[in-house]
């Protein structure tokens, strides 16, 4: 029987595909997302982004649009999938080979949540490492939450996001 936790291999090589699974709730998904997704296509062979399904957030957009809404984001690539989990995490990252989970860290209060939530996730699965990586400077002050407080007020949020998921914020509070 086949290992289901065993890494794939690169193109037929005997060297495993470095896999990172990049979760959260994406709600939507912003430039600095996408931004982080970029930054760990050069750390990473394959980016398996998990909408996470969270009991205790409301999200504005539904788990099929925010699917959408990032498969859109990279429509040609086949290093980024997308899929969803409202299980752990860690055992998500198992079940696609992914050894290393990304997170993205804003500003200094991030990293007290990230880094608990990386010492659980450790705790779990001791073979899954996380990392942690920063957006770009021109994206580090945005968040999902800041994005949806500016577009139900009607502000310009041109640029923060794809124009498709701008659409979709215009449409949401019109």
């Amino acid at each position: 029987m086949k290992n289901s936790h065993a890494p794939a291999l690169a193109g037929g090589e005997d060297k495993p595909l470095r896999i990172a699974l990049y979760p959260g709730t994406f709600d939507p998904i912003t430039n600095g997302h996408i931004n982080i997704i970029e930054r760990g296509l050069h750390l990473f062979d394959r980016i398996v982004v998990a909408v996470a399904v969270n009991a205790q957030k409301t999200p504005l957009f539904s788990l099929e649009e925010r699917l959408v809404m990032i498969r859109r984001c990279f429509p040609d690539s086949d290093r980024v999938t997308v899929g969803h989990t409202d299980g752990l995490i860690v055992d998500y990252a198992l079940r696609h080979g992914a050894r290393t989970i990304i997170r993205g860290l804003r500003v200094v209060s991030d990293f007290d949540y990230e880094f608990q939530m990386a010492l659980m996730n450790r705790r779990l699965a001791r073979t899954v490492d996380t990392v942690f990586l920063m957006p770009g400077f021109r994206w580090i002050f945005i968040s999902s939450s800041g994005i949806k407080n500016v577009a139900r007020c009607q502000g310009d949020i041109t640029g923060l996001v794809p124009k498709h998921v701008e659409r979709a914020l215009r449409e949401k509070f019109a």
